[in-house]
């Protein structure tokens, strides 16, 4: 069972460690949506802490518990916090993967941080150039994953082409998407639009054996164009934090409207609302690429968005997602002849 366990980074994100606590414990509970068993959820940070928090709220001794010293702050330089603090919660889950401890990774702490110690403690898998984050969506009722959104800034086309097979992978084997459609985000539809690195990476995503559907521009995100959306970290970065940031303002002004002209409106279609546009319904990102599941979380995740993460490294790791991501790039490079 050991192996099959999720390391949850209890010191990460900027509600530590009580939103990581109360989202592990909303994740197992009876009563709840997800009723995971406890045995398959590792509490990586300060022992003392996580038992005393446990303790109040009737739970001691439901997880397991690794204990680490130290944490990394949100506005810490990761390189010189991975140096400084290498008993951090971040390394302890790394650890814990390593050794067999745990078999997948939950953090919402320092991105930086939680990215470099993946790829540098566990490496990348067989045939991966870079990894790349991957987020999931469901703007228009069906889910949507845009790869890359923030491990790479400056990517070379051939990772982009990754990206693709990655999150096509993903999305046919956790989503259940038979066959997903693969754009390309860009300024126009025409193949001749973007920079250079867009007008290099559409010829090999063109001749990839994909689904490829072209370039798609970013209001083709909220059209349900394609299943996977291929860009480079610093795009993908920018494009995430923005559709957050507006729908919740769109989302408050709605309501203060319909409040000043006293409009009656039902809280259940408000909640449909919100599982279309917040961060909390889909968990994290998943890290596409390192010898491990790696879900990383927004920094301001509450415990409903700490239990959907969990399940979402859950349901990574059991479909064995890694294991066809090699299997998908081996099959990928003897097609173009690179084996």
């Amino acid at each position: 069972m050991s192996a099959q366990r999720i390391a949850l980074d209890v010191m990460g994100g900027d509600h530590a460690p009580e939103a990581l606590l109360t989202g592990a414990l909303q994740a197992i509970a009876p009563e709840g949506k997800w009723k995971l068993a406890a045995e398959r959820i590792l509490l990586v940070g300060d022992k003392a802490l996580i038992e005393a928090f446990l303790q109040e709220r009737g739970s001691a001794g439901r997880f397991a518990v690794q204990h680490a010293s130290q944490s990394i702050g949100m506005a810490e330089s990761p390189a010189t916090a991975l140096r400084a603090k290498p008993d951090s919660s971040i390394a302890g889950c790394i650890g814990a993967v390593k050794t067999g401890a745990a078999g997948a990774i939950v953090s919402m702490g320092n991105t930086g941080a939680v990215v470099g110690a993946a790829t540098l403690g566990l490496g990348t898998l067989e045939g991966v150039k870079r990894p790349g984050i991957a987020v999931t969506l469901n703007l228009t009722g069906t889910p949507m994953t845009i790869i890359d959104m923030g491990a790479h800034l400056s990517p070379k086309p051939q990772h982009l082409l990754q990206f693709g097979w990655m999150g096509s992978i993903y999305a046919r084997d956790c989503l259940g998407i038979p066959k997903p459609r693969v754009g390309l985000l860009n300024i126009g539809e025409e193949e001749s639009k973007g920079t250079d690195l867009l007008k290099e990476t559409y010829p090999l995503l063109k001749s990839s054996g994909l689904h490829f559907v072209g370039n798609v521009e970013s209001s083709g995100l909220f059209k349900g164009l394609a299943d996977v959306i291929v860009t480079d970290g610093f795009t993908g970065n920018v494009v995430l934090k923005l559709m957050e940031e507006f729908s919740g303002f769109i989302l408050k002004l709605v309501l203060s409207e319909l409040k000043s002209h006293a409009v009656q409106w039902a809280p259940e279609a408000l909640g449909k609302i919100k599982k279309h546009i917040d961060y909390s319904e889909y968990g994290g990102a998943l890290l596409l690429g390192v010898n491990g599941v790696v879900v990383k979380g927004h920094g301001r995740s509450d415990a409903n968005a700490v239990s959907n993460a969990l399940v979402q490294a859950l349901r990574a790791m059991d479909s064995e997602v890694n294991k066809h991501i090699v299997q998908g790039l081996a099959e990928a490079d003897a097609v173009r002849g690179e084996a």
